[in-house]
Order: C-alpha cells, then structure tokens, then sequence
C-alpha cells in the first residue's frame, strides 16, 4: 500500500489578514493543515485542520515563529515584506493578502521600497498607509492560493517519489 506523499501547511501572519476565511476554504478543499499564527485569540473554524498558535506579544515575535515553523513547501500568507524574505530563502511560498506572490526574482525591490517607504514616514513625508483592500484583490488572493497549494503538491510529490 503506497503512502500519500506530504501535504503542504498554510501558515497564516494573523494578526489583521483579511483573507482568512478564504485560505480556510481553500486549505478544506485540498485537505491542508492551516496554522493561523497571533499575539491573541482569533477566531477559528472548528476544523481538526485547523489551529491558532498564540505567541507572546512583541515585535516580530508571531513573524519569528512561522520562520521557525514552516518547511520548504508549505504556504505562508503575509503583508510583512521581510518575514515573506525568509520564508522564500527556506524554501516557503510566501503570499501577500492581495494576492502578491512573493518571488525570488521581485522580493529585493520588494523590501527596498519597503525600506524606502520607512524613511518616507519617519521623516514625515507620508501619512497615508495602503491603499483599501478590493474585491479584485480577494479575487487574486484565491487565485494564487490555489497556484501555490498546487506547485507545492507537485514539489512534494516530485520529492517523495525521488
């Protein structure tokens, strides 16, 4: 009897994603584990595939567990630029609310304009934060979730049957 190859796992940056009960539906529907990761209760589906992991409160402390937590292959979703740099260089599909896949190929200029956009603000020359979240964003979202739980399938399939 042949075993099923590993699955990915979803790990969510918490704290304000807008697109939680989207990654729950799409996670349900390939059979995922999803960990939704928060400095405070959130809450979850009563879903056995899915579980809050509550972290203490301080900077980067949830973005410092999912670094540690995921593995190559798994699909963690993040608006912080720096933590979606980590996630890439294990290995981890990294994908912003608005459905941004983060690459290796766009993730310095990513994290320069993010730098950028820093000093902007603390020399107070931006006040505004980004811009309101859209439907077509959500629909983006969905769109490269399901991308990515594909192309990390196929990437463990390819490794157990290696």
């Amino acid at each position: 009897m042949s075993q099923s190859p590993p699955l990915p796992t979803v790990f969510i940056d918490g704290d304000a994603c807008p697109v939680k009960s989207e990654v729950y539906r799409v996670a349900e529907r390939h059979g995922l584990q999803t960990v939704v990761v928060a400095n405070r209760f959130i809450f979850t589906p009563r879903d056995a595939n899915v579980r809050l992991q509550v972290v203490p409160a301080g900077p980067d402390v949830a973005d410092d567990w999912i670094a540690d937590n995921a593995r190559a292959h798994d699909i963690v979703v993040t608006a912080d630029v720096p933590l979606a740099a980590r996630c890439l260089a294990k290995g981890v599909a990294a994908l912003g609310p608005s459905g941004r896949a983060f690459t290796e190929a766009n993730i310095g200029a990513a994290l320069a304009s993010r730098e950028l956009m820093s000093h902007l603000r603390e020399v107070g020359e931006i006040t505004g934060g980004p811009g309101a979240f859209r439907p077509q964003d959500r629909s983006r979202f969905l769109q490269q979730l399901e991308h990515a739980v594909v192309r990390a399938r196929r990437a463990l399939e390819a490794q157990d049957g290696a």
